[in-house]
């Protein structure tokens, strides 16, 4: 086998920090080193390609095209010895963490996840429900399920599920008028959050003018998980996603009034850092969610 020419594993260490902070100050601070030991190292990797990697201006650093093209490739090399050498430790399962929406959490993951566990034993699992989008760079986070379209730059993404979402209410909230047969009837009922903007796609779609809906004070609420609760407890009509709750609806906590569905183009995504697409234990959950969700044929987004 030929020998491999590679510069210096310091130099390309200090790279690759570098490039991933956009700061000669923050990657020193990470590896333990001063900014000029680190400025040093560049400079070296510089050198031996014959070009610049960074553009240097006052307080501020950024690639070049020479360095756009190898940051990436350097922070996957890295990622992938860091989870070789792991793997023969014997320590590549550990922990994993997953940042996820509250609603999606309560009704798909949580119930699911046994299946994954049953699969990766040596490898705990740990949710962090939350309603914001996880800092990968700052926060011990490995992927994370979030609601967008889908542009988060230097982030691997894989679309879960696509967005829809219905009027549902308790059975005893319809009943107190005469049960409701026609859309226009929901206006007659209390609205959570008649200020969510699905509420007006919705009437849209159903033929009902949306200046109709009395809109109030904006929902203390704000999470699908708590209208549905408050929708189940008769204190009015959530617009939610029918998938989460098929349970419900079985045991008659909930109905569905109407099959219209509505879409807002949004969707649910498995997202995690780009270089990080190798690791074993987020190739694991990546590969296990992806194939979890196309078979659950029901399976829809909600916010």
């Amino acid at each position: 086998m030929r020998a491999i020419d590679l510069p210096p594993l310091a130099a390309l260490r200090a790279f690759e920090a570098a490039a991933r902070h956009g700061s000669f100050t923050k990657a020193a601070a990470e590896l333990g080193m001063t900014q000029a030991a680190i400025s040093y190292q560049i400079k070296v990797l510089e050198d031996r390609m014959g070009r610049p990697l960074f553009t240097r201006r006052p307080r501020q650093v950024s690639l070049t095209f020479a360095g756009r093209q190898l940051a990436p490739a350097v922070s996957d090399a890295f990622e992938r010895i860091a989870a070789a050498y792991a793997q023969a430790r014997g320590t590549s399962e550990g922990v994993l963490t997953v940042s996820v929406a509250q609603t999606f959490a309560t009704h798909w993951l949580a119930p699911n996840l046994s299946t994954f566990q049953a699969l990766h034993p040596d490898l705990a699992v740990r949710l962090e429900s939350s309603q914001r989008m996880a800092d990968f760079e700052t926060e011990d986070v490995d992927l994370a399920v979030r609601s967008g379209a889908g542009n988060w730059p230097g982030l691997a993404r894989h679309m879960l599920v696509g967005a829809n979402f219905t009027p549902m209410l308790s059975p005893r909230l319809a009943e107190s008028i005469g049960g409701v047969r026609e859309p226009a009837d929901l206006l007659r009922l209390p609205i959570l959050d008649a200020n969510d903007p699905w509420w007006t796609l919705w009437l849209e779609a159903a033929g009902v003018a949306p200046e109709r809906l009395h809109k109030g004070p904006p929902s203390v609420m704000g999470v699908q998980a708590l209208e549905a609760r408050a929708a189940i407890a008769g204190r009015g009509v959530a617009i939610l996603t029918p998938a989460f709750y098929r349970d419900e609806i079985e045991q008659g906590l909930l109905v569905q009034p109407f099959e219209l569905t509505c879409s807002d183009g949004l969707a649910y995504w498995l997202v995690y850092p780009e270089r990080r697409r190798h690791v074993p234990k987020i190739r694991a959950f990546r590969d296990w969610i992806t194939k979890a969700v196309a078979e659950d044929r029901a399976m829809v987004t909600p916010r």
